[in-house]
């Protein structure tokens, strides 16, 4: 199994859902449409590629790309080829909610939520989505680039030692 293989068979059974492709340190990474990604993962699961291990669901933010603020990223792994994929999907801070996965796999149940806990991403068709690690009543979502790093008071550092 190759990057190229497994890209043109999503391309081949998806062609118009693949919005780019990578190989960051050789691992294949698509970012696919949002609405497409749950048939895209179930198809992968499912058919001859037999990506039948989800290894990590997580957010990101971007919030310099409004069109594309936030993301999910899934990695999924063939145990079988030892071959891993990432597909990603973005949306802005309007339309923050995409597909569970939770009836394709049922470790996606805990990583959505906790997605959901630190970024604010809703996950459509979820059993139980509400906070996991931090207190329900926080009243915001930690992970999200819009709060400061550091105490304003505080001289000997800024947010640009932490890559802001």
């Amino acid at each position: 199994m190759t990057n190229e293989f497994v890209l043109e068979a999503i391309t081949r059974e998806f062609p118009d859902s693949v919005i780019s492709s990578s190989e960051p340190y050789g691992m294949l990474t698509v970012e696919v449409k949002k609405e497409d990604i749950k048939k895209i993962i179930h198809y992968l699961r499912d058919s001859s590629l037999e990506f039948n291990f989800l290894t990590d669901i997580c957010g990101i933010h971007y919030p310099e790309f409004p069109d594309k603020e936030i993301g999910v990223v899934y990695h999924l792994h063939n145990m079988m080829a030892n071959f891993r994929l990432r597909l990603k999907i973005f949306m802005s801070r309007e339309n923050i909610e995409v597909d569970s996965l939770v009836e394709l796999f049922a470790g996606a149940n805990w990583m959505e939520r906790e997605t959901f806990d630190f970024y604010g991403i809703k996950f459509k068709g979820h059993p139980d989505l509400r906070a996991i690690l931090n207190m329900e009543d926080l009243g915001y979502h930690p992970m999200l680039k819009e709060y400061r790093l550091e105490d304003g008071t505080r001289t000997d550092k800024n947010d640009s030692m932490f890559g802001r």
